[in-house]
């Protein structure tokens, strides 16, 4: 694409701004403010006086809640929405185990996980977003802040991931659970790994928080 072609894509982006943030019942100012930015910079970006950065793209969008390429009219192919147990492979971490359960590149992650008994590690882990899980055999202990919650099969639980947080399989089999988290700090990202993995599901080390307690 050329640099007049990106331009006029860019100044496309405009309209759509004014429009999201009157949707969501912000003024200039108060938009302006989760953004980061001048109520003058934001003004020139909704008006097309000024053109949006990638980086800023991004923040527009999660801001707003929509996508880059909703705000650059992009049509997203067709996907199928059936995930086969015969697709992607697992991939380990640290006797962790992980299967695609969903879509990769999507808002939401779905995966089939493996966790041994015992205590791995003793991170606790805090980042943006929220994780949900369900235990399918085996029994959990999921420490939440200064609590501790045990869970046994058909038992879910649904939390902000921001609690500082650990999951633990009890002995003496492990468990094995379908995992549900957002990834917020880095929609486009696939699979992120422990410690102890060298890669995601797309060969790229991941760029955020590992979802490996």
């Amino acid at each position: 694409m050329s640099a007049m072609e990106t331009g006029a894509v860019l100044s496309s982006v405009a309209p759509q701004l004014r429009d999201l943030r009157k949707r969501r019942g912000l003024t200039l100012e108060a938009a302006a403010q989760r953004l980061g930015l001048s109520p003058a910079h934001l003004s020139r970006l909704e008006t097309g006086h000024r053109q949006p950065s990638l980086p800023m793209l991004l923040t527009l969008a999660r801001t707003y809640g929509t996508t880059v390429s909703h705000l650059l009219d992009e049509t997203p192919p067709e996907r199928d929405p059936v995930v086969k147990p015969a697709g992607p492979g697992s991939v380990g971490a640290d006797g962790w185990t992980y299967w695609h359960a969903g879509q990769s590149r999507r808002a939401m992650q779905a995966l089939r996980v493996h966790v041994p008994p015992g205590t791995q590690n003793d991170s606790v882990r805090v980042h943006s977003g929220e994780e949900w899980l369900y235990v399918l055999t085996g029994r959990l202990k999921l420490s939440l802040g200064s609590e501790e919650h045990f869970i046994e099969p058909g038992d879910s639980a649904h939390y902000d991931s921001l609690t500082p947080h650990r999951i633990t399989a009890l002995p003496p089999g492990g468990a094995d659970l379908l995992f549900v988290h957002t990834l917020l700090q880095s929609p486009a990202s696939d699979l992120c790994l422990g410690a102890g993995g060298t890669s995601d599901f797309a060969g790229r080390r991941p760029a955020h928080e590992p979802i490996r307690r």
